[in-house]
């Protein structure tokens, strides 16, 4: 048999986590065992779904690289075929029409609660006669007896009697069938084989398979994910972390850093904290995953994701990173030495923003300095700091880490200072702020013209201002 899982989101909104962890799991599933994965747009909420949703959905499932194998399907482009499937059920008997009005429905309601009975519909129009001038719903004729038994990858058995479920409305007065009909239609005509999805949907699944044998459909294997939380034990929200995949993108997080983080909640192989995406192939299977609730954390996601930028190969962070160059307007081959400078940050930077930020410095000479560290770097001694700085780096035979580190340490030895009051000052002068590389590897990145230039400027900078001395 080949598996088939399915991802189907709904537009109306964006791709969150949780969304993603289940696209996650279904595409793992498939591609470990040589299946397919089929993506499908559940649509049919007209009012709510729209086409930014859509593109945010296949966007979001593009950066993080879970392609699909059928599809996508639009389940708005599929009503022919569900209201064959309920005209079939009609006349098959396992289904009828329903003339009862909202207010019926209430008094039924009202009379169950009173008795002290659980509030359902009661199936009285199961064989009633048409009523003329009413719009009917269409409800299925659940079995009143027996039991419905799941037997669920990830929560085990569970046993439903018939007798707790009522005749659910499977397409509305206006003919508009529901999502547990459109559900099962198309998992039945897709041949999915695997129900990988949130245990927010269990209370759902005996129906849907009462349909699908009302249907002599074959009924696929289920497994019900927990759902994640937030760190203080509440339904994930946006507080929490729960925004769109691709704002995670945006914030500069690598797609390879997010899958391992996601396949970690509610998932685990022995003690492995990292996974490449091979790895997850390999030795993922949805009997592993625990039947606890996920707590998402988003310090140790962004942990992973500075493990996977200190191990990243420098071309893969170049390729990630170039969007995020271009946004500070900067084109990250102008500088012959990128490599050096992508190797300088890169175990300094837990994202992609952060990178760039510190890289930023090496191709933008800067306009100012940083108020704080000015007050404490650039008084006195700093400006025959940098002046003696100068014409040490004028005369240097050759330009490199090794020979600018001899000159810094020459510079405190023959004044007599710390190495942070030479250090410090030049790194102000070159990078506009008191955190860089190693004064020596920047130097050498920066090369010894534009070096020269930063340190004159910090030079006319400190005679014009001549700031105040601050403990």
């Amino acid at each position: 048999m080949t598996v088939i899982t399915r991802f189907p989101p709904s537009p109306t909104g964006y791709l969150h986590i949780g969304g993603a962890r289940t696209a996650l799991f279904n595409w793992l599933y498939a591609r470990g065992r040589a299946g397919r994965m089929v993506l499908r747009i559940e649509d049919t909420d007209l009012e709510r779904s729209t086409e930014a949703s859509i593109q945010a959905i296949f966007d979001g499932m593009e950066w993080l690289g879970l392609d699909h194998d059928e599809g996508p399907y639009f389940q708005t482009h599929r009503m022919d075929r569900y209201r064959e499937v309920i005209a079939a059920l009609i006349d098959s008997g396992h289904a009828y029409h329903c003339y009862c009005s909202r207010e019926e429905l209430d008094r039924m309601r009202e009379e169950q609660r009173a008795n002290g009975a659980k509030p359902r519909y009661d199936g009285r129009c199961r064989d009633r006669e048409p009523v003329p001038g009413v719009s009917p719903v269409v409800r299925f004729r659940n079995p009143q007896t027996g039991s419905v038994i799941i037997d669920d990858q990830v929560k085990g058995r569970i046993e439903i009697g018939n007798q707790e479920l009522d005749d659910l409305i499977i397409a509305r007065s206006d003919g508009v069938p529901t999502y547990n009909l459109t559900v099962v239609v198309d998992d039945m005509d897709m041949g999915i084989t695997h129900v990988i999805r949130g245990d927010d949907h269990v209370n759902n699944t005996p129906r849907q398979i009462n349909i699908l044998k009302a249907l002599g459909a074959e009924l696929p294997v289920y497994a019900h994910v927990p759902m994640i939380l937030g760190q203080d034990g509440k339904r994930m929200s946006k507080r929490h972390g729960a925004v769109a995949v691709t704002e995670y993108r945006d914030m500069g997080y690598l797609p390879e850093a997010v899958l391992n983080y996601l396949v970690r909640l509610g998932w685990s192989h022995g003690d492995q904290e990292m996974f490449t995406r091979e790895e997850m192939i390999d030795l993922f299977d949805i009997k592993d995953v625990h039947r606890s609730a996920a707590v998402f954390d988003p310090d140790k996601l962004l942990w992973v994701n500075y493990e996977y930028m200190k191990a990243s190969p420098l071309e893969s962070l170049k390729v990630h990173s170039e969007p995020f160059f271009r946004q500070e307007g900067i084109d990250i081959n102008e500088n012959d030495n990128w490599t050096d400078i992508l190797s300088a940050n890169q175990e300094r930077s837990k994202t992609l923003l952060e990178l760039v930020q510190r890289s930023r410095f090496f191709y933008i000479r800067p306009t100012g300095y940083d108020e704080k560290a000015v007050r404490k770097h650039f008084r006195d001694p700093a400006g025959v700091v940098l002046e003696s700085a100068i014409l040490r780096f004028e005369e240097l035979p050759e330009w490199n880490a090794e020979s600018v580190h001899e000159v810094i340490h020459a510079i405190a030895d023959s004044m007599e200072l710390g190495m942070g009051k030479v250090a410090q000052p030049v790194r102000i002068a070159v990078a506009g702020e008191p955190v860089s590389p190693p004064i020596d590897q920047t130097l050498a990145i920066l090369g010894r013209r534009e070096t020269l230039e930063r340190l004159r400027a910090a030079v006319r900078f400190i005679e014009q201002n001549r700031p105040e001395s601050v403990d």
